[in-house]
């Protein structure tokens, strides 16, 4: 099972050492093409706005909106969340409007205001440790879309069908079960879905 993170920006090798804890194979994306050899792609944090131009940029946009679209696992954290938001406050474009939620950037304020806390998410279990990093926050959620974790009643995780999004950052702790979670998703696409090898 091959595993892709979007290699423009971000944190990307600490989500593909996660991946090989898991069990599957990471492989870092910086060309279209290698989205053909996947079951699901992680969209790492970062920063946004830069991102979402180097998505444009390189292509990836009419392709990702496509498999998005069409049932593709994709897995957004932080940066990678708002990434994949329908709507962002302040009045940015959306990049891959995919997800029906709509979320604040730097919610939680600048880099000085970084903190970790313990959170339940549905589905993966209690106590797990989350870092936010000038994290975002999904201030509103659409039809359809199960919040899976919430700090101090706001909402930092989501997830909408094949589509999941956390505000903090999963990969910058040594509990796997969030990932974990994530290649379920990617393990029920692929038995739908199975990538023709090369």
């Amino acid at each position: 099972m091959k595993v892709g993170v979007l290699a423009l920006q971000g944190a990307v090798r600490e989500h593909m050492n996660m991946i090989e804890k898991c069990g599957a194979e990471p492989v870092a994306v910086k060309k279209v093409e290698q989205l053909d050899d996947l079951s699901g792609l992680i969209i790492p944090g970062g920063e946004s706005t830069t991102i979402g131009k180097l998505i444009r940029r390189y292509g990836f946009r009419d392709p990702l909106l496509e498999k998005g679209q069409n049932g593709f696992p994709l897995f957004g954290t932080c940066a990678g969340l708002i990434v994949l938001a329908k709507t962002i406050e302040g009045g940015e474009d959306p990049h891959l409007p995919l997800m029906d939620i709509r979320v604040q950037r730097n919610a939680f304020g600048r880099q000085r205001d970084s903190f970790e806390t313990h959170l339940h998410i549905n589905g993966v279990g209690d106590a797990f440790r989350a870092v936010f990093i000038r994290a975002p926050l999904i201030v509103e959620v659409g039809e359809g879309v199960e919040v899976l974790a919430r700090h101090k009643d706001q909402i930092v995780a989501a997830r909408q069908n094949h589509l999941l999004a956390a505000s903090f950052h999963p990969e910058l702790t040594d509990d796997s079960r969030f990932h974990r979670y994530f290649l379920q998703m990617v393990q029920a696409y692929q038995h739908k879905h199975p990538v023709e090898t090369k």
